[in-house]
This record gives structure tokens, C-alpha cells and sequence, in this order.
């Protein structure tokens, strides 16, 4: 699931964020990665380059242009691969070999645990990095790119606290309430709330409508809010024998055993279509989401979404900015990384583009507090996302997170909604993974 995430990050250049005066993918992109020498020449000026997956909007959002005006010898390039299961491998590979490396290289959350674990000495310590200081951002987020002997080899960018999406006019002919501080309250602090919902929606859902969009969404939001979920504190794979995984994946199971939820893959040609065509009611949001919503939707959905605090507050996405030792602009790279994800600029970011900052600072800021959407009926989804972002659980990530998750779904649950047993289901995704695990 983690792989896709930047993909659908795309539509937040569409987002059309109404009181954000706003103006997961760009065409830009190389799927294979880049061997160019990153040292440049532009004039006499220094040129620092990144390496990115995805959209981060930092071009889009003319923090470049700022940037650059305000260092007038320095010129910045962007080497953009379009998804992150191509974009990684490769990071790999020049971290390994320590050529080929960008001044500055992304890391998805899903691969940061990997990265400091096995490639730290190959990345500066950007906690020395001028201007940073550790509580611009959330705890758990700094932590995340933290060595335990304290270095820090990642400036956090998003984070992807996470809310309900849902249609206030699927809720209303099922015969639910359609008030979001009601809903909150029948689901708050239980995803199995949540479900006894889906389960009173699909009595009198809507011909040919499902409750929620996907198992895959549905797990990844109920993991998302567990502090230890496939690994334990000492870095052991606990996944099987963690009863909040098993109790995860049987409940999403059940629910689409029961048809509560709709079995195409997210973010595909086909899920994009059941958006348009209004086929399921709600979808696990992060703010990433009301981008994808409302590209893919009809005109006259726009004001029928709306947005309920979930049942407990989780991540899912967010990134990092890491600074290779053996790039040819150290220096410059680590002043750029620190400027990028400055909470003033993550505040520009979050204006334009919509990608909901990582620095608490700026939660308190008219541009989060004020923030609506017009998707959403005007929802107040600046201190919806905020809240959820301040009491999200400091999770342990592991290495091979991405690997668990994706095979949970990919060789699990979507079994579920081709007839297989929820046991069986199970079975197969854990032999898959460790499988996996032993190569």
C-alpha cells in the first residue's frame, strides 16, 4: 500500500483547497533513477540537486524560485522518478556504491526505519544542519529518521494524519446520520465501531454501492494508528504473534467477506472510476486524499464529501529529505533541506499544494486552523488533521514494513473479496511474507 501512496499525491496540484487560495504525478518523472553528476555549473552558480518520487510541490509551490532568489549563486534541479518501489531500489543501490547520489535524496516513511538501520553512516546528521531544531517538528516524526545514538539523517516534509471521508448523501439515503461530530462519536476509539456503521450502511445501501472503497485502505488506516504493529522496540519481526496485526487484518477480512467493502485495487484505472461513479460511501482520508477525491470525481459531488475524525488518530505517508556524505554539495544540500522543510515553507507547501505539514508550530497558523475544502462541504479539515497529527502514537517502523503491509493486502486480503477464506486468506499472506523476509 505504501508504494502507491506518493503516486495519488498527483491530484493535489487539482486540490482546489477553497480558503487556501489554492492555484500522489508531474510528467517530469525518470522511473529509472539517475547517474548525473550532481556537482553542475550554471553560470558560476552551484547547482544542488534532489532526488524525489512523486510530487513534494516544492516546484510547484515556487519554493525553488524563493529559494534561489534569496541565494542568488545557487541554482536548484529536481531528478524526479514517478514511483517509489522504482525510485528506492535504485537510493539503494548509490547509497551502497556511494555514486550516483543527488545532493539531497527522499526517503518514503515506509523505508526510513531501512534506511537508518542500514545506510546512516552513508547520511549526514542533518540535526546540525543550520536553523534546525528538533521541535519544529511532531516528536514521532523526528524520531522516525532518529539513530539510536541520537543522529538524525532525515528532515521530515508531510505527514498524513488520518480522517473519514464520506458522502453525506450515500449516509443519507442508507439511513445514517450525516453530522460529523455524530458519526465521530459512534466510532470513537474502536474500528470495530466503524464497521457496525458499514454493517447498519449496507442494510440499505444504495444499489450497487459499498460502505468503504478497499480492505487495503481500510487496514492501513486501522495499522496506522497501532504504536507496534509488525516489529517490536528491539527490532524484532513480531507480526504474526501481534495480536492488534491478526485482529487488524480478520475484522477488515470479515468486512469484506460481508461485501462492506468494494475490491478494486486503490488508485488504479478502475478505482478511479468507482470514485467517479459514486460507488462507495466512505474512504480512510488523509489529506492527500480530498486531492484524489476530487480529481477523479463528477462535478456534482463537489460539497457532498465531508469529513469525521476517525476512530483513532494515525499516519499514513509523509517523507523525509536525507543528505549524502558522498554528494558533491554537502554543505549547500543540508542548508537547502533545512530551508524546505522550515515550518514556514511547510505552511506553503500545505497552501498551495495541500500536503499537511509535519511542523506542530504551524497547526496554530490562520492557514491550518482556517483551512476548509470545497470537496468537503467546508469542513473544517485544518484542525481535523491537526488534531489527529498531535495524537498519533510515535509508531515503530520497521525495515521491511513496506514488504508486510503490501503482502497483508495484496496476498491476503484481496483473496477475501475473490471468495477465500479470512483463515486462509491469512495462511497465505504470512507464508508469502516470510518468504520475503528470507531473502
Amino acid at each position: 500500500m505504501r508504494a502507491r501512496i506518493r503516486t495519488a499525491r498527483k491530484a493535489m496540484v487539482l486540490a482546489a483547497v477553497a480558503s487556501l487560495g489554492a492555484g500522489l504525478l508531474a510528467g517530469c518523472a525518470d522511473d529509472g533513477g539517475s547517474d548525473n553528476d550532481s556537482s553542475g555549473d550554471a553560470g558560476g552558480k552551484t547547482v544542488v540537486k534532489l532526488g524525489l518520487f512523486g510530487t513534494f510541490g516544492f516546484k510547484e509551490a515556487g519554493l525553488y524560485d524563493e529559494y534561489e532568489k534569496l541565494n542568488p549563486k545557487i541554482k536548484i534541479e529536481e531528478n524526479v522518478t514517478q514511483r517509489n518501489e522504482n525510485y528506492y531500489p535504485s537510493l539503494v543501490n548509490h547509497l551502497t556504491t556511494g555514486a550516483g547520489l543527488m545532493d539531497i535524496q527522499a526517503v518514503e516513511v515506509a523505508n526510513i526505519a531501512e534506511v537508518v538501520n542500514t545506510q546512516a553512516d552513508k547520511l549526514e546528521d542533518v540535526s546540525k544542519a543550520p536553523g534546525v531544531k528538533p521541535d519544529n517538528w511532531l516528536d514521532w516524526k523526528w524520531q522516525q529518521a532518529t539513530t539510536q545514538d541520537g543522529r538524525t539523517i532525515g528532515l521530515g516534509t508531510d505527514v498524513g494524519p488520518v480522517a473519514i471521508c464520506y458522502r453525506k448523501d450515500l449516509f443519507e439515503k442508507a439511513g445514517l446520520p450525516t453530522d460529523r461530530e455524530e458519526l465521530a462519536k459512534r466510532w470513537a476509539g474502536d474500528w470495530e465501531k466503524l464497521v457496525e456503521v458499514g454493517q447498519e450502511y449496507q442494510k440499505n445501501a444504495p444499489e450497487g454501492t459499498t460502505f468503504m472503497d478497499t480492505p487495503g485502505g481500510l487496514m492501513s488506516a486501522i495499522l496506522g494508528s497501532e504504536k507496534v504493529r509488525f516489529y517490536d522496540e528491539s527490532g524484532e519481526v513480531i507480526y504474526k504473534d501481534n495480536p492488534v496485526v491478526k485482529e487488524s487484518f480478520m475484522l477488515t477480512a470479515k468486512a469484506a467477506q460481508d461485501g462492506l467493502v468494494g475490491s478494486l485495487p486503490q488508485f488504479q484505472p478502475d478505482w478511479n472510476t468507482s470514485v467517479a461513479n459514486s460507488k462507495f460511501a466512505a474512504v480512510a482520508c488523509p489529506p492527500w486524499m480530498l486531492g484524489t477525491l476530487k480529481e477523479h470525481s463528477k462535478p456534482e459531488a463537489k460539497g457532498k464529501w465531508d469529513v469525521a475524525v476517525a476512530p483513532k488518530s494515525g499516519n499514513w505517508g509523509g517523507a523525509f529529505l536525507t543528505v549524502p556524505k558522498a554528494g558533491k554539495n554537502v554543505t549547500e544540500a543540508q542548508k537547502l533541506a533545512a530551508w524546505l522543510t522550515a515550518p514556514e515553507q511547510q505552511v506553503k507547501l500545505f497552501k498551495v499544494q495541500g500536503n499537511f505539514p509535519s511542523a506542530p508550530s504551524t497547526y496554530t497558523t490562520p492557514e491550518v486552523t482556517g483551512a476548509t475544502n470545497e470537496m468537503t462541504a467546508d469542513a473544517p479539515i485544518g484542525k481535523i488533521f491537526a488534531e489527529a497529527a498531535k495524537t498519533t502514537p510515535v509508531q515503530v517502523i520497521g525495515p521491511k514494513d513496506q514488504v508486510i503491509g503490501s503482502s497483508l493486502n495484496d496476498n491476503g486480503l484481496v483473496l477475501v473479496t475473490k471468495g477465500t477464506s479470512p483463515a486462509k486468506a491469512w495462511e497465505t499472506a504470512t507464508k508469502t511474507i516470510d518468504n520475503n523476509l528470507e531473502k
